[in-house]
């Protein structure tokens, strides 16, 4: 057993380590051990999925309660561990409960799930290790306010799994300010130790888990080698007239042949792309009279469905392949699985490479990557980014990039200003009124929302008390109160969340639940749908309850869901650029991907895509090879529409026409160069993004999405020559 990182460890911490069989602790333990047994640091411990973060904190913090106990007769938690899954706070309860048991830990898992029952108990008697969601915390704070010191005065660390899922998000900002909000209550610093498998900018996440003190924050990373990667990306093309059914049976044939009997992943990208893969997997089994293995898995189906799913994959005697969305890219214990295999390219490396993470686990066991890219059928008048082949070229540059292992670092700070009313209603709500001294105290100087002014905070809490806003009142000492408004946000349920929870139809079948779907889809009876991998005719609706009654049915197609585009980075852009420009070929590519490499390279030279940066396609119609990422592409847009083009966002590049309201468009060009931000904004566009948005006022919006979702910035040196 590796020394002396073992014997600084609790005795019945050593002999649970003993118990399991370890031959010796992982290098990541051994530096996590020293670091946060060794000092008072904030420590961020990095490494890939299954690498052993979760006993890398666990060990030194569990063996720091049982053998440095706080001399104190108070009650409470010692530590908290943050989860963004309900799953993974279940999947981290089973691990941690074996450890904890031999040390005499209480562990209690607490989210919207967990019976009252067990919630009592842990209430009643607060020790050892909470286990909790960002939103269940929220919750303890409107709901219990005056318990929080009693529930979390001896609590010494917080421990935030899958970090870089929350740095630059409105949960990750609720988090900190929670967090926040906790250090003030119980009038002592929490130590902060933050997991993750896949971060970009290491200093950017220091300053997330520690934004005033970065430098107080250590980093741990995993030195040990990653397995061999076998990868193949395939490439595929629709029938003539744009239909991709052929295209899709193709792909579901080769991973049906390649995939079964084995455990493995399948990212097909959206809900919908689940259900049609999922649906065409399980119809080869039944058609070719086989055991069923192949399951859907997304957010929108069961919790009892996706347990099944998430079991099956643990049970070495079942073969299983869980068609999914990122619901299993987080480090849910799913067990090994052979293959990943990714349909179309995610939004991100970071992505691409936490999902490759579940393949290769097993010592001497390559990690397996399928990625599978559907282009359309050219013809001499397809559109310029299907003869680009875009698709195909973001999957190789991500690709490429993953190689080189890239990935993106977190965004800087906004304002954040949906974020800052809910957390501004939820102190209220915890004290039944507060001062706009003490709130811009606890959420901007002292909070995570440093980036707010005096000036602007007031702006926004005097928007927040009018009349047609009502989510605030002042009484007549000067304390800020809920509004008749605040106060039905608060009360309901769905206030605990900071991010948009959209209206649902529940799916039942035989009084069973399946799941949920948007209600904006257009269904009535005798339609037929598929959900959760299988076929429905549905029988009946509901609208009182919003019940969608169903039967199995022999046909189906699947319902629409919700979901925002993601976002991607500069750096891919910047590398599709240069295979474009290039004639490297990778290995990892099919003949039919090769193909499709070779014509996005053609068509590039002939349109002269990498020499220049502004491209006459027609009399009036451009493109802008600005090869910006979304961000900037889609803030340039923006200045566009403005000015009166038409103008459309790809990756890398700016669709863009001259119409009878816009100047030429190399006078638009330069007079969006020279223009301040400001002046694009006319009052008519819909900056109403987030949860809370729709209370904020237009000059707040605005403030609001320059922080956030604009960079004008980068538009001050636009190319103003044409190419030719």
């Amino acid at each position: 057993m590796t020394a002396p990182a073992f014997e600084r460890l609790a005795r019945p911490i050593q002999k649970w380590i003993r118990q399991k069989g370890w031959r010796e602790l992982r290098p990541i333990q051994v530096d996590s051990i020293n670091a946060i047994l060794g000092g008072q640091d904030d420590v961020i411990v990095s490494a890939s999925t299954a690498g052993g973060k979760t006993e890398a904190a666990f060990l030194p913090l569990l063996s720091q309660t049982l053998d440095n106990p706080e001399e104190t007769d108070e009650v409470g938690f010692d530590m908290v561990y943050i989860g963004p899954l309900k799953a993974l706070i279940n999947d981290q309860y089973q691990r941690l409960e074996g450890m904890c048991l031999e040390a005499e830990i209480a562990v209690h898992p607490w989210h919207g799930d967990v019976s009252a029952s067990k919630k009592a108990v842990a209430q009643k008697n607060p020790s050892g290790v909470l286990l909790i969601t960002p939103e269940s915390l929220e919750a303890i704070f409107v709901r219990k306010g005056e318990l929080i010191p009693r529930l979390f005065s001896r609590t010494r660390a917080a421990v935030i799994d899958e970090l870089h899922t929350l740095l630059d998000s409105e949960r990750g900002i609720q988090l900190r300010s929670l967090l926040t909000r906790l250090e003030l209550a119980i009038d002592h610093p929490i130590r902060r130790i933050g997991l993750s498998a896949t971060l970009g900018d290491m200093e950017l996440a220091k300053s997330y888990l520690r934004p005033r003190n970065p430098d107080q924050v250590q980093v741990i990373k995993s030195p040990e080698a990653e397995a061999e990667l076998r990868l193949q990306l395939r490439g595929y093309t629709t029938g003539n007239d744009g239909d991709d059914g052929a295209a899709i049976e193709e792909v579901s044939r080769h991973l049906f042949t390649n995939l079964r009997g084995s455990d493995n992943l399948i990212f097909a990208g959206s809900r919908e792309n689940v259900e049609i893969y999922a649906d065409k997997l399980s119809s080869f089994c039944e058609d070719e009279h086989l055991p069923q293995e192949f399951y859907a898995h997304h957010a929108s189906l069961s919790k009892e469905h996706r347990e099944f799913v998430e079991g099956r994959l643990k049970d070495d005697t079942k073969p299983t392949t869980a068609v999914c969305t990122s619901t299993l890219e987080l480090g849910i214990d799913i067990g090994d699985v052979t293959c990943v295999a990714q349909v179309g390219s995610p939004f991100s490396v970071a992505s691409l490479r936490q999902r490759l993470g579940r393949s290769g686990r097993r010592e001497g066991q390559p990690a397996i990557l399928r990625q599978y890219e559907i282009e359309e059928h050219l013809e001499a008048s397809s559109h310029f980014s299907d003869q680009l082949r875009l698709k195909l070229v973001r999957s190789v540059a991500m690709i490429e990039l993953l190689l080189a292992k890239w990935c993106e670092p977190p965004r800087a700070q906004a304002l954040n200003l949906s974020t800052m009313v809910h957390q501004t209603l939820s102190i209220i709500a915890e004290r039944g009124g507060a001062s706009a001294k003490r709130l811009f105290i606890t959420l901007c100087e002292k909070g995570p929302f440093s980036n707010v002014t005096p000036d602007i905070y007031m702006a926004l809490l005097r928007h927040l008390g009018q009349p047609d806003v009502e989510l605030i009142e002042q009484a007549p000492d000067g304390n800020l109160l809920l509004g008749r408004i605040g106060e039905k946000l608060v009360e309901h349920y769905s206030f605990y969340a900071v991010f948009k929870t959209p209206e649902e139809f529940r799916v039942v079948c035989e009084s069973k639940t399946l799941g949920t779907i948007p209600l904006d889809n257009p269904f009535k009876p005798g339609m037929t749908i598929i959900f959760s991998g299988r076929r429905w005719e549905i029988l009946d609706i509901d609208s009182s309850t919003n019940v969608l009654l169903v039967r199995p049915s022999k046909a189906g197609k699947p319902p629409k869901f919700g979901g925002d585009p993601g976002i991607i980075h500069d750096h891919v852009c910047q590398k599709m650029k240069e295979l474009y420009a290039s004639d490297y070929v990778p290995a990892y590519l099919d003949a039919n991907a090769r193909q499709l490499l070779f014509e996005a390279r053609t068509n590039a030279q002939l349109i002269g895509l990498t020499e220049n940066s502004i491209i006459r396609i027609s009399e009036k119609d451009y493109l802008l090879a600005t090869w910006f990422g979304t961000t900037k592409n889609l803030t340039l847009e923006f200045a566009l529409t403005s000015l009166g083009f038409e103008a459309k966002t790809w990756d890398g590049v700016v669709e863009v026409s001259e119409t009878e309201k816009s100047p030429s468009l190399l006078d638009g060009l330069r007079e969006i160069s020279e223009s301040s931000p400001d002046s694009f904004f006319t009052g008519k566009e819909n900056l109403i993004f987030e949860k809370f948005h729709p209370f904020l006022s237009h000059e707040l919006l605005k403030q609001d999405a320059l922080s956030a979702r604009f960079e004008f910035e980068a538009l001050q040196s636009l190319p103003l020559t044409f190419g030719t």
